[in-house]
């Protein structure tokens, strides 16, 4: 079973922090883990946030007030749902794991369902009855095997999943925030995941609208939280197949279910089979997988300081030299030190400026472009 290496509870205190943090302008959760390992705490982090954003060229950065921050807390609150930090009990502990894990999960429902082992099941919005019948039968068998299924609420295979393992646990990850429910439809179908004793997970605040690119952020919730997504059907061009490629991503294991060569929305699932993805035909294969990666702890990531200074007097030339390093093409953050010949903490803080003020873009495995 899962076993998880450390656990912490926050203080009020430090919840409001910390939300107050990540709902400020330019920071998000790369960001927000860059801030917490310079400066030591969410606290010392908003204190220097204005100066940080000033050297990085930024004009004035909006910070969130703690009037608006205790104003969610208790719209959170009238609505059922904890803000849940990594490593807190009811935070899936998997998708603590992530690089750019939320720094504050959104859950409602059975926060305890979320710390058990969980399989994603994802697919075709557009499905067939074969697919739609075989979503239910594998959601049907894992949930009996004890794993908890994640999806996307989604209409098509995701609804067959989450309707079909809601005896034993199921999951929905939200694009929107709580109130903005993405098919509306499926409000009821929401309604009855949670009174099944099951959950729901957004990383945004009550009463935002998803949005086209809410969806991708929201499909690396579903597969970083799992031990691994199942793709039941899925086009050439699908957010199934960015699911499986955010898994992949992650180190998660990628399962495919095969279909018929003649039908296009099985095109992208042969597609992933012939890249190396688990063939799936029956629950068993997805449990057999998995198993070995369930005895292995889960290390959480920490948050202590890591020791790189935030020095007010950096050389000019230095700066400037690692700027004109950077351009839209994305670059590793350890090629960048060794190309500036300069100090790690000196290129890390200089990075960290220019995100606050809105122009750089952090990319998976440690990549770093500007905008």
């Amino acid at each position: 079973m899962d076993a998880i290496t450390s656990q912490i509870e926050l203080t009020e205190a430090e919840r409001l922090d910390r939300l107050r943090l990540i709902r400020s302008e330019n920071v998000g959760p790369r960001t927000f883990r860059s801030l917490l390992a310079h400066c030591g705490s969410a606290r010392a982090a908003l204190a220097r946030l204005p100066d940080l954003a000033r050297r990085g060229g930024a004009g004035r950065t909006r910070i969130y007030s703690e009037e608006e921050a205790h104003a969610e807390l208790a719209a959170c609150k009238r609505h059922g749902i904890s803000l849940l930090a990594p490593g807190e009990a009811g935070y899936p502990p998997r998708l603590a794991e992530i690089d750019d894990a939320p720094p504050l999960l959104a859950i409602r429902g059975a926060a305890a369902a979320a710390m058990r082992p969980i399989i994603a099941i994802v697919g075709s919005r557009n499905a067939s009855a074969a697919g739609l019948k075989f979503a239910q039968q594998l959601a049907r068998e894992l949930g009996d095997a004890g794993f908890i299924v994640i999806s996307g609420l989604a209409r098509g295979i995701d609804q067959a999943a989450h309707r079909a393992s809601m005896a034993s646990g199921t999951v929905a990850v939200l694009a929107g925030g709580h109130d903005r429910i993405y098919p509306a439809e499926h409000e009821s179908l929401l309604g009855a995941i949670i009174d099944a004793r099951g959950a729901a997970i957004s990383e945004m605040p009550l009463g935002h609208e998803p949005r086209a690119r809410d969806f991708p952020r929201r499909n690396r919730l579903i597969s970083g939280a799992a031990l691994g997504v199942v793709i039941v059907e899925a086009a050439q061009r699908s957010g199934s197949l960015i699911t499986a490629r955010m898994a992949a991503e992650q180190g998660r294991e990628v399962f495919a279910v095969p279909g018929s060569p003649l039908d296009p929305r099985a095109a992208g699932t042969n597609g992933l089979i012939k890249q190396g993805a688990t063939l799936v035909t029956e629950a068993a294969d997805i449990v057999q997988a998995v198993a070995p990666i369930m005895e292995r702890p889960i290390a959480l990531p920490a948050n202590e300081p890591d020791g790189d200074p935030l020095e007010d007097d950096m050389e000019s030339t230095e700066r400037d030299r690692i700027v004109t390093l950077l351009g839209p093409v994305p670059v590793s953050i350890d090629d960048l030190i060794r190309m500036a010949d300069a100090p790690a903490s000196l290129v890390r803080t200089v990075l960290l400026e220019l995100e606050l003020a809105g122009k750089l873009e952090r990319h998976g495995g440690g990549l770093v472009s500007l905008l």
